[in-house]
């Protein structure tokens, strides 16, 4: 086994070599002067299993290429098998048509990635589950909510919580936390008047004086969650703290939080937002690595993967 990382997120491939007390591959990739993408591998990989680390987070369209020119490259290196491990996987919001005459950009990524030459995906909190069929390999998802819960339950002294789900589509999430912590379950109610606008309709369930855990897979401009954490709080509901999985924080995110009702927001490291949050009170990042590291491990022994979330 041997591990190759993509530059969208070098810290992380850092650490999951160090949890897996492994070297990343010697390699070089570079960006020409007109944008075209460069990967050389300098050392031999012929007949080993390789491990292709990258993030498809800003920029996703350089990212996206990076990763199949890697794939690429190992392929024709003789790579014995290719497995893909993507953080974040970027389109995946675009998985069906919502409206006529979209793409289904998830589908498109997901048939460029196996044609270049991949043999095996492994992925964090897919925002749609469906994407998986998408695959013609197998492919292994991920969750964060195991480290979610145990973060719960180390930092979170009052136990009367609420796990709230910020749009119907978000329940069964929002149900999987509930369930490791023995707490109830609220849904926000929203519609989205336009396109990146959302506006609360209504909260189903309990929250007057409870503390609130809005749970969800990405957090990109911020105001779906800013608007929920308002609404939970008009409601009642003692304090709003909020896990999300991948934090996207596009634009201005990080000073709608900042200003927000919002009493922590969680996230994990599948995208490295170590410049945007340095001067953010509010937000807390939690390593995925050990998650990701004993992933690759057992799918390199052949043992299950899925009997880490029992």
């Amino acid at each position: 086994m041997k591990l190759l990382s993509g530059t969208g997120n070098l810290s992380l491939s850092k650490k999951i070599a160090r949890y897996l007390k492994q070297k990343l591959i010697n390699s070089h990739i570079k960006r020409f002067a007109d944008g075209e993408i460069y990967v050389e591998i300098n050392e031999n990989i012929r007949g080993n299993s390789i491990f292709i680390i990258q993030t498809l987070s800003t920029p996703v369209n350089d990212n996206l290429m990076e990763l199949l020119i890697c794939i690429d490259a190992l392929r024709r290196s003789s790579a014995k098998n290719i497995t893909v491990v993507i953080p974040y996987f970027g389109y995946a919001r675009q998985d069906r048509k919502v409206v006529p005459r979209t793409a289904i950009s998830a589908k498109l990524v997901s048939n460029l990635i196996t044609n270049a030459g991949a043999h095996r995906i492994v992925t964090v909190d897919l925002h749609a589950g469906q994407i998986q069929g998408f695959f013609d390999l197998p492919v292994d998802n991920l969750f964060a909510t195991p480290i979610f819960a145990k973060h719960i339950k180390k930092n979170i002294t009052n136990k009367n919580l609420v796990c709230v789900a910020p749009d119907v589509g978000g329940v069964e999430r929002a149900r999987a936390l509930s369930k490791k912590l023995n707490a109830g379950l609220a849904i926000v109610d929203k519609r989205r008047p336009a396109p990146g606008k959302s506006k609360v309709m209504n909260i189903i369930g309990n929250i007057k004086g409870k503390n609130c855990l809005i749970t969800d897979d990405i957090i990109d401009s911020g105001g779906t969650i800013v608007n929920a954490a308002k609404a939970l709080k008009d409601k009642g509901a003692k304090d709003v703290y909020v896990y999300v999985t991948h934090g996207v924080l596009s634009g201005k995110a990080v000073d709608l939080i900042n200003n927000s009702k919002i009493k922590k927001l969680i996230i994990t490291d599948t995208i490295d937002n170590t410049s945007k949050i340095q001067k953010s009170p509010k937000i807390v990042v939690l390593s995925i690595s050990k998650l990701i590291g004993e992933a690759i491990k057992r799918i390199s022994n052949s043992t299950s993967v899925s009997d880490l979330f029992k």
